[in-house]
């Protein structure tokens, strides 16, 4: 079983519960890496977006910062928004990235649940699905640091086209990020990508079908049997009503804001309450708790990685900090002995 953390660098408030510089967040997120790093933590991904809440735009570069600084964890985007993005470009940073970290770069790659990028960078929102295939198409070339030939609308055309640095090991492991969209999970098979699976909301058990679904697709177009993990929201701490008590607020708030831009209503205190619960997507709770759970849905799932995001909101760095800990030192031993019963 492996485990790995995930932030956003959401926006965070300080001692006086005003929101820090977005500088600061930045070099609070370093120190959870480091953190996570020291405590054994397989995983630790940044995602990236271009609105306020949260402040990671430029995954790569906070990766760049953390490779020095780690020597042991690997490094995720969670995720890089390839639709906007160009995939040669992507490619050389996050090789880059895996040279100054030894080979331990691993890109979770996908079309991203916000569209704050598609005007930020000049591309149309019509075009979301066939940019993000002409642009996966082109770095599952990419990934084996070969020469790549393609040719489609979206993008001009490569002819045998070395891209540098050339990597030092045989291909860049790399992830598909998927939130709920099937035609991505047969994608993410068709190109054999292993699949991360956001499940932020409802019950995991419906993510059963999405599963099988890139299994099947996978057994279509001949290839073994792929690897899935999940990426759930969490926070824990020394008993399941401090770890509600304290991420509560901060994700009430969280929702809220993203609710009024999407029409959503607020979040209610019963819907976080189901969503803590056995057959709720968020883990959160004492270590034991969430140990359980993710034993629970893991099996059920049948995947063998779980990545936590550790941030909410405008939670404290402090409290991420707690969190990080516990679930390294507690709730990380906890399922592999309860595994083993």
């Amino acid at each position: 079983m492996e485990f790995g953390l995930h932030t956003f660098g959401d926006a965070t408030n300080g001692s006086s519960n005003q929101l820090l510089d977005d500088a600061q967040v930045l070099r609070n997120v370093l120190e959870q890496a480091v953190l996570a790093d020291s405590l054994g933590v397989d995983c630790f991904g940044v995602g990236e977006h271009h609105r306020e809440d949260f402040v990671i735009s430029a995954p790569e570069t906070m990766l760049a910062g953390i490779a020095t600084r780690t020597e042991k964890i690997r490094l995720n985007s969670a995720v890089t928004v390839l639709s906007t993005d160009d995939p040669v470009r992507v490619y050389q940073r996050f090789a880059t990235i895996d040279a100054l970290s030894n080979g331990r770069a691993e890109p979770i790659l996908g079309r991203g649940s916000f569209t704050e990028s598609y005007p930020l960078f000049g591309f149309e929102l019509k075009d979301y699905d066939e940019l993000f295939e002409d642009r996966l198409q082109i770095f599952s070339q990419l990934r084996d640091g070969a020469p790549v030939t393609w040719q489609g609308r979206t993008r001009s055309p490569l002819q045998n086209q070395v891209v540098y640095p050339r990597l030092e090991r045989p291909q860049m492991k790399s992830w598909v990020g998927v939130g709920g969209s099937q035609e991505s999970v047969i994608r993410a098979a068709r190109y054999d990508f292993p699949l991360m699976l956001a499940i932020i909301g409802g019950s995991p058990t419906r993510f059963t079908s999405f599963i099988d679904q890139y299994q099947n697709s996978r057994k279509q177009f001949n290839l073994p049997v792929g690897e899935v993990a999940i990426h759930c929201p969490g926070h824990i701490a020394e008993t399941d009503e401090k770890a509600k008590q304290t991420v509560w607020p901060h994700l009430q708030g969280m929702y809220a804001k993203i609710g009024r831009e999407r029409g959503w209503p607020p979040m209610r205190y019963d819907q976080f309450q189901f969503g803590t619960s056995p057959d709720g997507a968020m883990f959160i709770g004492s270590p034991d708790t969430v140990a359980r759970k993710i034993v629970d849905v893991t099996n059920l799932l049948g995947v063998d990685r779980f990545d936590m995001k550790y941030s909410n909101g405008t939670m404290p760095h402090e409290d991420c900090m707690d969190s990080i800990k516990l679930f390294a030192t507690e709730v990380i031993p906890r399922v592999r002995e309860l595994r083993e019963e």
